[in-house]
């Protein structure tokens, strides 16, 4: 591989994997007659299986999460040498790696001041949900606590958070869910729900949330959740004109405004985070994946000091507090990581980087939907991008999963990783995910094209 690995011979792990690992998102009978994919080692935007094979990894660990790329050795250092020093206490206390990135955290986030520590996306949206929801017993005798979700985007796994997860798919069987939960529409105008385009279309898909939050009543409505741009259900970047609505309505009826970064956060728009190129000044904002790159498992719940002070306002009731605690939002090596990612990404202008290497990406993108008529439409920002395939341009009838589970193979077979949007939307599962990490260069993305190129032209036509 790139010669950093002592054991060649990984038959035992390949069968300790297959007799005793649940692997996510997997149907597990093909391992009756195959076996599982073992990644080995990374290096940079590239990975290598258990044959050796080596695939440029297009989507930054499958699940939009490497950003800074494999193989970082500052990061793993500075983790090495705090967890020396200090690997755990809980989060009642403090931790000398956990104040220093609150704060370089905060000076990203005008507005933003209390940063709440623990393991997961999910956990963090947890922590959101339960914020709002005792917020609505302590100011509004427990009537204010419903959180609306909008139709296709994704908060995590937990059934709360499945609760107020717009995939029909991904909450399929896992039911009944929480109660309080409301969905609102969906932004993307290429599945246009009005005759509109453009800051119209925005707009109108915004006054859709007011509709619902009139219908429901605005003194029963606590919060909205929302990612900035959509991830799994489709790599929705939200039409001009939306962000600013949704803002107006969320002041009007003094509804919180959550936003979800867990994909979009720490770089992966060309921004620190998603909403900053919206101007809109959220209440809370959660994160995990590119925090860290996934040298360390971390996430955090952002609030304003104003959601923050309801949690303090009477020291001499018992209850007066937010009685949560995340046993790992304890661990040192989180915060130890996600300081040392956030300086790479500052020295090495990964920002820059990601707004460059995006608008060339899209651009390709934007190239094969020229030669190739499966492509109906291509989007995204910075290095999020998505390429929805179909069957018909005309009718925009969806290209069916399994020809674009096919694309994706093809391309895999060629050595390199791109994802898919799968379990989501019944009958929308045909979406390419590409999300290389932050340091990729001109060079990757042809690469990246030529591959998706290549079996465009063999599978899907």
């Amino acid at each position: 591989m790139d010669g950093s690995l002592s054991q060649n011979d990984l038959s035992h792990v390949i069968e300790a994997d297959k007799a005793h690992v649940w692997h996510h998102l997997t149907q597990h009978k093909q391992f009756e007659t195959g076996d599982p994919r073992i990644i080995v080692e990374g290096k940079g935007l590239r990975v290598w299986d258990q044959t050796g094979r080596e695939h440029l990894d297009a989507v930054s660990g499958a699940v939009w999460t490497v950003n800074v790329g494999y193989g970082r050795k500052s990061i793993v250092d500075a983790i090495s040498e705090q967890l020396m020093k200090l690997n755990y206490f809980a989060g009642a206390a403090g931790s000398i790696p956990g104040a220093l990135y609150a704060e370089k955290l905060i000076e990203k986030m005008p507005g933003l001041s209390r940063v709440y520590y623990c393991n997961s996306g999910s956990e963090a949206n947890e922590k959101a949900f339960k914020m709002v929801r005792q917020i609505a017993h302590k100011r509004y005798g427990g009537k204010k606590h419903k959180i609306l979700y909008r139709e296709r985007d994704y908060h995590g796994t937990t059934i709360a958070c499945l609760s107020g997860g717009g995939q029909q798919e991904r909450n399929a069987q896992y039911g009944p869910f929480a109660p309080g939960f409301v969905e609102v529409p969906h932004c993307l105008e290429y599945r246009a729900q009005w005759d509109l385009s453009g800051e119209a279309y925005g707009q109108r898909a915004a006054d859709a949330i007011e509709e619902v939050i009139l219908r429901e009543g605005p003194d029963t409505v606590g919060a909205l959740c929302l990612e900035p741009v959509t991830a799994g259900g489709g790599v929705i970047v939200p039409p001009p004109g939306y962000w600013e609505r949704v803002q107006e309505i969320c002041r009007k009826y003094d509804i919180l405004l959550h936003i979800d970064e867990v994909v979009c956060g720490v770089g992966r728009t060309g921004t620190w985070f998603g909403y900053q190129h919206y101007g809109v000044e959220p209440d809370f904002v959660t994160m995990a994946k590119g925090v860290a790159s996934g040298y360390a498992a971390i996430a955090c719940c952002v609030t304003s000091e104003r959601v923050f002070d309801l949690f303090k306002d009477d020291a001499s009731d018992p209850m007066n507090y937010f009685r949560d605690i995340s046993t790992f939002g304890g661990c040192t090596a989180g915060p130890a990581a996600a300081l040392e990612n956030m300086r790479i990404i500052e020295d090495e202008d990964l920002l820059g980087n990601c707004t460059r290497m995006g608008e060339y990406m899209l651009g390709r993108l934007g190239e094969l939907k020229d030669k190739h008529a499966v492509v109906g439409d291509v989007r995204g920002k910075g290095l999020f991008l998505g390429a929805e395939l179909v069957a018909d341009r005309e009718t925009r009838a969806p290209l069916h999963e399994k020809q674009v589970a096919a694309v994706v193979a093809d391309v895999n077979r060629q050595g390199v990783i791109i994802g898919m949007t799968n379990r989501s939307i019944p009958g929308l599962n045909n979406t390419l995910c590409f999300a290389p990490p932050l340091i990729v260069t001109k060079d990757d993305v042809d690469e990246i094209i030529t591959a998706v190129d290549n079996a465009l032209s063999r599978v899907a036509v």
